[in-house]
């Protein structure tokens, strides 16, 4: 069953959505080559002990150990902080997060790069990051979820790139993570159609080469199986009468 929220459900996540969007602003600030990915997970802490009535949506999720997602590289999702990985020039790193505020959630993710990067490295990037801006613009009362997938797929293998597919979005509320899924893959016209109040973690995954992955020892890091590069934008998105509303912004 998906479940619809209310305006004023919208507005409590948007509050949350707009300190998960801060953050990721000015993360940007401060992530540089010697910072380790635990070093992102405690400035995440920090900002978040600013908001009391807000919390990490991550920890213990699933029995997932740490508040946010780092992933460099080759890593998809789930990359789990620690002090022994540090950045260096030419890595490109995914942060995704998610807080819960009032019993409800918000999810987002973004890419950075560390200069100097290939030029296939800032396609690969700006591809992931435009697919998703294209998925919010196809939201439509009426519309369906395989449009959004249909959206992303054509727009990233036009590009020359492949989206993963063991992985998808998914509906978002009252639960970090509740029906529907939502693939970055779709046939135009199927799946769940789109209704006022539906809210959407939408998420493009994009790969350099095999979208083919594989897991860690770790038993959370999603990696690609030929260790090309990766790349990953996430936004919590209502559906409303106008379009999608980014609650992430």
């Amino acid at each position: 069953m998906i479940e619809l929220l209310t305006y004023k459900d919208l507005l409590l996540m948007r509050q949350a959505g707009k300190v998960a969007g801060k953050f990721l602003k000015e993360l940007k600030t401060i992530i540089r080559p010697g910072l380790s990915t635990k070093d992102i997970e405690i400035f995440f802490e920090k900002t978040l002990s600013n908001y009391p009535d807000m919390k990490p949506a991550f920890k213990d999720f699933c029995g997932y150990p740490a508040t946010l997602c780092v992933s460099v590289n080759e890593e998809i999702i789930h990359g789990i902080p620690t002090t022994n990985k540090f950045l260096k020039e030419g890595d490109i790193v995914s942060v995704d997060l998610g807080i819960t505020y009032k019993g409800l959630f918000v999810d987002v993710a973004y890419t950075y790069f560390l200069n100097p990067i290939s030029k296939i490295t800032l396609n690969l990037i700006r591809t992931t990051y435009k697919a998703l801006q294209k998925a919010i613009s196809a939201i439509k009362i009426g519309r369906h979820i395989g449009d959004i997938g249909f959206t992303i797929e054509k727009f990233v293998e036009k590009n020359g790139f492949s989206v993963v597919k063991k992985f998808v979005g998914h509906g978002i509320g009252r639960a970090l993570h509740c029906q529907p899924a939502v693939p970055n893959f779709g046939i135009r016209d199927s799946g769940h159609q789109l209704v006022e109040g539906m809210v959407l973690a939408i998420e493009p995954m994009v790969v350099v080469g095999s979208n083919e992955i594989e897991i860690l020892d770790d038993g959370w890091t999603v990696k690609t199986k030929d260790n090309s590069l990766s790349a990953h934008f996430e936004h919590t998105v209502a559906v409303t009468k106008e379009g999608g509303w980014v609650l992430t912004e």
